[in-house]
């Protein structure tokens, strides 16, 4: 089975700055790590691999940098990564970033199986995956928590509706996305570091795809435009008190008083 999973280099802290004027991040300088959400696609990836044998590659969209979880996904025991690197590709909102993520994989071929995290931490709006899954037209899954069964030509899933869990089956070629807990993710293996660290990674720009009308990617194709942002206030005070229990529920009583919440 040929599976590709989609992972995303995110700040690996909340201290981020924000570009007023564009509304993106600026994330030069400051660590990265993959998104969370991603390491359980990708653990979900190689159980599956297990099972049924086949491939796994990774696809990630960023600057060069981004290149280092493709590494991580190497260590994880990904077999081949490509970064689509372009700086016509910044500043994407989700409808870009799906778009050129669809471009790259109609540029390998196709996959029998395409996974992704349920969301990222970063932008957090859970819709990268099934738009992909429409601009590629191949059925897709959202929020499974569990795969039941898959074999050749189909995949039965539960899916986390929050009030209740559906069961699912779809046709392959599919695309799912995952939740947390689908599978616990593997640690890197240092070995397998050592045995990837030069191993080649495939680098595609806006000139390898087949549409390369500069409005559909990065600002010029997001229809998204933020109005304002901003970094969140940081600033928290803290209260200790001690006492009895009669005395703490009044207190308690007149602070909530004192802040309107009653």
């Amino acid at each position: 089975m040929n599976i590709l999973v989609c992972i995303k280099q995110v700040p690996g802290t909340t201290t981020v700055e924000v570009d007023e004027k564009t509304g993106v991040l600026k994330r030069d300088g400051i660590d990265s790590k993959m998104n969370p959400y991603d390491l359980y696609a990708v653990e979900t990836a190689l159980k599956i691999r297990e099972k049924v044998g086949g491939t796994v590659k990774v696809m990630t969209m960023g600057p060069p940098q981004a290149g280092e979880v493709i590494r991580e996904a190497f260590m994880m025991g990904v077999d081949e990564g490509i970064l689509l690197s372009d700086k016509k590709f910044a500043g994407a909102d989700v409808l870009a970033t799906s778009y050129t993520l669809s471009q790259g994989v109609k540029k390998t071929g196709g996959f029998d199986l395409i996974i992704c995290g349920k969301q990222t931490t970063d932008g957090d709006t859970a819709q990268v995956g099934p738009e992909m899954a429409e601009y590629l037209a191949i059925p897709h899954i959202a929020n499974v928590k569990k795969i039941v069964d898959i074999k050749a030509g189909d995949i039965v899933a539960e899916m986390d509706m929050s009030n209740t869990v559906d069961l699912v089956e779809v046709q392959l070629p599919c695309l799912i996305t995952v939740e947390k807990g689908i599978f616990q993710p593997r640690l890197p293996s240092f070995r397998r570091k050592l045995a990837t660290k030069d191993k080649a990674i495939t680098v595609w720009g806006l000139k390898d795809f087949e549409n390369q009308d500069e409005k559909r990617y990065g600002l010029n194709g997001s229809p998204t435009q933020v109005e304002k942002i901003f970094p969140p206030d940081t600033d928290r005070k803290q209260e200790i008190w001690r006492d009895t229990s009669e005395i703490l529920v009044l207190q308690m009583f007149d602070k909530l008083k004192e802040l309107k919440f009653i």
